[in-house]
């Protein structure tokens, strides 16, 4: 991709850029902005001219971001960029949103610039509904772009902007808890709406690593995906750390995926009566 500032800075002259382009040595995908060699671009090399078009200060932003960083996949082709809100550019197929970002929002990425992932998290968690914002933060974290203590820390130097205190909400050290699938977002979310205690997640306990754990209680829970089969050798692996949890004294449930998805009355019922079990008494003796 090349602009034609670009060219002309490079000492090309415009009848150099005309002929060029009358014989098919460039190709023009916005107005000023052409693909080299060849018309076919690839969806990086999209972002890149998008970014040209709307010229200085631009850069991926929003769900387009979310893309380039793997957050997401892009579900249109539309594509989304940032500019310096002075700057009003156009372009076919391109939304533009007007806003002056800090020197730490902004990132390179195969050459691209872009939204860093934490303002990136902050764009799509703007008007979002929290099991979204949950899935983004937990996609960003698996592919090692964010920690939830770094952009905590982020949040609080930000101008103030949408997304902000919905990212913030999300992201509550008491309420927040890490996972690897929308098959646990979704247990999590049964727990928050039966005001039951937040387990952790991703806990090595007795030598395995399992979905849902109250240390305090002794309560172990497993969340079985779809992807659930019960070869043998899965068999034999959770016989073995079913054991472990026995020696331990530990009290262990298991959910299918039906019973989290469909049947959250269930799910609720038996969790509640098994944590009012285990839970101290209160009461004086």
């Amino acid at each position: 991709m090349i602009a034609r500032w670009q060219l002309l800075d490079l000492g090309f002259s415009k009848r150099a850029i005309e002929h060029r382009l009358s014989t098919g040595r460039l190709h023009p995908l916005w107005p000023g902005v052409y693909a080299v060699g060849r018309r076919e671009v690839t969806r990086k090399g999209m972002w890149m001219a998008a970014v040209l078009t709307c010229g200085e200060g631009a850069l991926i932003s929003h769900e387009t971001a979310a893309a380039l960083w793997g957050i997401r996949q892009e579900r249109s082709r539309v594509i989304h960029v940032t500019v310096p809100a002075r700057r009003t550019p156009k372009g076919r197929g391109i939304v533009v949103h007007r806003r002056d970002l800090e020197a730490n929002d902004k990132r390179r990425k195969w050459r691209i610039l872009v939204t860093s992932p934490t303002a990136t998290l902050v764009d799509l968690a703007a008007g979002a509904e929290r099991r979204a914002i949950e899935r983004d933060v937990n996609e960003a974290a698996q592919g090692d772009l964010v920690d939830p203590e770094r952009p905590r820390r982020a949040l609080d130097k930000m101008p103030r902007r949408r997304g902000i205190r919905e990212l913030r909400e999300v992201l509550d050290p008491h309420t927040f808890r890490l996972t690897r699938s929308e098959l646990e977002r979704l247990f999590l979310a049964i727990v928050r709406r039966a005001r039951l205690p937040i387990p952790l997640t991703r806990q090595i306990v007795n030598g395995f690593e399992v979905d849902f754990f109250w240390r305090e209680l002794g309560l172990v829970v497993e969340a079985d995906s779809l992807r659930y089969h019960p070869t043998a050798m899965k068999q034999t692996n959770d016989l073995l750390r079913d054991n472990a949890h026995t020696v331990a004294d530990l009290t262990r449930l298991r959910f299918t995926h039906w019973q989290v998805r469909y049947d959250t009355q269930y799910v609720i019922e038996t969790l509640t009566a098994i944590i009012q079990r285990l839970t101290p008494s209160s009461a004086p003796r």
